[in-house]
């Protein structure tokens, strides 16, 4: 993570269970790889270099890492990030003060958040749709978050969030949130079997292990960006199109040279028709539940040509706003954690 030498008054973070983000809400963002649930120990230390470069007077956090399987339930989860918060705001002296975000828009202390956890779990998307929401272009929208892990949608009525459900149980169950997103979902998650042609029409069955994720699919579809210098994939290689070939072909059990760069698209097209149809559904359920169809969606996230896809299936005629588009694409990776820091900050309702 770049931490720069610009001192930001403020610093944010979203910590997830494969990704810690962090913005200043004045256009400085980064985000960086963080398996928590492998090394929970390490979150704090973490924490505490990015606080150390960044020397910030306030820190804010939201999370969604405390539902990683390291912790026993989701109170202990919020528990342990919310005090890494506190001993990474002791890096340096005098120490930044802490606020934690909450599924009811609030900046909480630690101590109520210790307090009342379950109120802290999983709030991310709550202030990414109030960030969608000073940017929707209708008073009838969607706000549609793809990241590398899952896909948030939540309704937005008058320029403020209107979800159906406000904790991960009840946002699963109306289709707000579902689990699929373009690095970290295994293709044996997606599809059944995939395309061959150089070994003839029609499908073939692919193993159930993870040899392979969505990263592979939108590498090879030109929808995320190459990064020769991240292995966090599935066999631990490059995040290249020439890697994501390989690891698609041991999907289907084969050997690299029998499987061409043509067979490796045709695949990686097929799983991500599959991905934008599961998520159209969701969106089309999200619609029926509330009665209406939006009249706009605010996309955001760098999963964007995922959503785009899931909205030509609906063929819906809505407007749509882009935030990578509108605040770089740093800033829309790390929505949540811009959204916070604006808000702490009082520059977004």
């Amino acid at each position: 993570m770049d931490t720069s030498d610009d001192h930001s008054a403020v610093l944010a973070f979203d910590i997830g269970g494969a990704n810690i983000k962090a913005a200043d809400g004045l256009g400085w963002a980064a985000s960086e790889p963080f398996p928590l649930w492998r090394q929970p120990d390490m979150l704090a230390g973490t924490l505490a270099r990015i606080v150390a470069a960044r020397r910030p007077r306030r820190i804010v956090a939201t999370m969604t890492g405390e539902i990683a399987d390291c912790f026993p339930s989701r109170e202990a989860g919020v528990r342990h990030i919310v005090a890494t918060v506190e001993a990474a705001a002791r890096a340096y002296a005098p120490p930044a003060t802490i606020g934690i975000y909450c599924t009811d828009g609030t900046l909480v202390t630690p101590a109520a958040a210790h307090e009342y956890p379950l109120k802290a779990a999983a709030a991310n998307w709550h202030a990414m749709a109030r960030l969608a929401a000073a940017h929707a272009a209708t008073l009838h929208a969607l706000a549609i978050d793809v990241g590398s892990t899952t896909t948030d949608i939540v309704p937005v009525v008058d320029v403020a969030p209107a979800p159906l459900a406000c904790d991960d149980v009840g946002r699963m169950a109306t289709g707000e949130l579902v689990y699929t997103g373009v690095e970290r979902t295994p293709v044996a998650a997606i599809v059944r079997a995939l395309p061959w042609p150089g070994m003839g029409p029609g499908r073939r069955p692919i193993s159930s292990e993870r040899y392979a994720d969505s990263r592979d699919v939108w590498l090879l579809l030109g929808g995320i960006p190459e990064d020769a210098a991240a292995f966090d994939t599935a066999d631990g290689r490059p995040a290249t199109k020439a890697a994501a070939r390989l690891r698609l072909a041991r999907m289907l059990l084969a050997d690299p040279e029998a499987f061409s760069s043509t067979d490796a698209l045709a695949a990686a097209e097929w799983c991500a028709r599959a991905q934008a149809r599961t998520v159209a559904r969701a969106i089309d359920r999200v619609s029926r539940s509330l009665g209406w169809r939006p009249t706009s969606v605010v996309l955001s996230g760098h999963g964007a040509c995922l959503a785009r896809r899931a909205l030509a299936h609906l063929a819906w005629p809505v407007e749509m706003v882009s935030l990578p588009d509108l605040l770089g694409p740093d800033a829309s990776r790390a929505a949540c954690a811009h959204a916070i820091a604006l808000i702490d900050q009082g520059l977004l309702p």
